[in-house]
């Protein structure tokens, strides 16, 4: 029986050997296929980025009767930017470019000599349909030294909202070469002065499409937002003394949750969500308390003489970063809340206020230096202190991307306060908000 059976036995293993070593190649091809396909470009932990040079031609209008012309060059403008900002592209003029991209039949067909000579990197070719108010936007994204195509999408949208539409063609680009989310539809809440009062205004990221929040008419400071993004906690002399409100940004409800005697200085959310840190007077004392959304004390968290203030939780919620007086002058502290336990962190400069703490569990504060106000990162051991901004104005009141990759901070270096991003090395600094009056106390969103 065994010798009419082992013929069988092993002309079926040799039939599975070779399914499975054909299924092996084909693995292996695909793996090979995703990983090129997948290749990081940019390390974004890299001390300091070299710059990829990215060409980026107006758009072909592929519209059945060429609606919306002055769309070719205001997209590729928005993508342009964001790029730009994000401290990994340099972006080239349209004048160095030899290639005819209008004349060409279609987005495949790419002379990519003539980019090449150009010194460009990358290329970014696209073109848009729009049927009434719909907008669609078909990318191509060309690596230039192996002439090879690295992203081909369409993106679907509206014309009025255009901008947020590119701004997922560059969270897309992002992804792609460096394997991490983009920042572009993010947004940042702030205090503006443009009214003659000091109001909330919202805005995107790089400073555009600013809405202004509230209009009491009187001051309004430290905006903040929830981690869940659809609150905002700040502060107001409305009803006279400062007290602190929520509000909600889809209804567009305000309440007050703190209006205790004396001051209620500035909340800042749990990683939950379901309650703040907040700076109450408690007798001759300025403390740091817990609080739930109804404004109930949960639990005090500081109890010591002088000014604390300032809180701002790790990324786990097990520890918060705050600004006590307590050795004389303003510095950072770090409370472990569990153990009880505080730390100082700052030793350098006498005056460090306004931590907060990133995602990638680094602190950024501002300190005086030299007379001047800059912004710092300091790990929340007290080590690899480091200064990003120097001899331009006085720097205050940073804020982490979401990431954790960026910071927002407002700054006076051209004048009036402004409000200017820049990369967690310090490196590429610019301005984003250009409103009338004056923009400080900057917070990011949480996605």
């Amino acid at each position: 029986m065994m010798n009419l059976r082992s013929p069988l036995i092993s002309k079926t293993w040799k039939i599975f050997s070779a399914v499975l070593l054909v299924g092996l190649i084909t693995v292996f091809h695909l793996f090979r296929a995703d990983t090129a396909s997948a290749r990081i470009y940019i390390d974004i932990n890299a001390p300091s980025v070299q710059r990829l040079k990215i060409a980026i031609p107006d758009f072909k209008n592929f519209s059945e009767r060429s609606e919306n012309p002055d769309l070719a060059a205001s997209l590729p403008s928005v993508l342009s930017n964001d790029l730009d900002l994000s401290g990994f592209f340099a972006p080239m003029d349209k004048a160095a470019f030899l290639a005819d991209t209008q004349g060409q039949a279609s987005l495949e067909e790419t002379r990519f000599r003539d980019w090449s000579v150009i010194g460009a990197d990358l290329l970014v070719k696209a073109g848009y349909t729009c049927i009434g108010q719909s907008l669609e936007v078909e990318v191509r994204l060309y690596d230039i030294l192996s002439a090879r195509q690295l992203l081909g999408k369409r993106f679907l949208g509206r014309v009025d909202e255009q901008r947020t539409l590119m701004h997922r063609v560059g969270n897309e680009i992002i992804y792609l070469l460096t394997g991490n989310k983009g920042m572009f539809l993010s947004k940042i809440t702030f205090v503006g002065t443009g009214t003659g009062n000091k109001e909330i205004y919202i805005a995107d990221y790089d400073g555009q499409n600013e809405k202004q929040l509230t209009s009491d008419k009187t001051i309004a400071l430290l905006p903040r937002w929830s981690p869940q993004g659809d609150m905002i906690c700040f502060n107001s002399y409305k009803d006279g003394s400062p007290m602190l409100y929520l509000k909600e940004l889809l209804s567009g409800k305000v309440r007050r949750i703190s209006d205790r005697q004396g001051l209620n200085a500035g909340g800042s959310w749990a990683p939950d969500g379901k309650s703040l840190a907040l700076g109450m007077t408690h007798g001759d004392n300025l403390d740091i308390f817990n609080i739930d959304l109804t404004g109930k004390i949960l639990k005090r968290l500081t109890n010591h003489s002088g000014i604390n203030v300032s809180a701002t939780y790790s990324p786990d919620g097990s520890r918060f970063a705050f600004v006590s007086n307590r050795s004389g002058t303003p510095q950072i502290y770090i409370k472990d809340i569990a153990e009880d336990r505080e730390e100082r962190i700052t030793f350098q400069g006498n005056y460090n206020t306004s931590p907060s703490w990133s995602r990638l569990n680094r602190i950024v504060f501002c300190g005086s230096y030299e007379g001047k106000f800059d912004i710092f990162t300091v790990d929340p051991d007290g080590r690899n202190l480091r200064k990003l901004t120097d001899g331009q104005g006085d720097n205050e009141e940073p804020s982490w991307s979401p990431d954790g990759r960026y910071i927002v901070f407002s700054s006076n270096r051209e004048g009036g306060y402004h409000l200017y991003i820049m990369n967690a090395n310090g490196q590429n600094q610019r301005r984003i908000t250009f409103m009338k009056g004056q923009q400080t106390s900057p917070s990011w969103s949480p996605f």
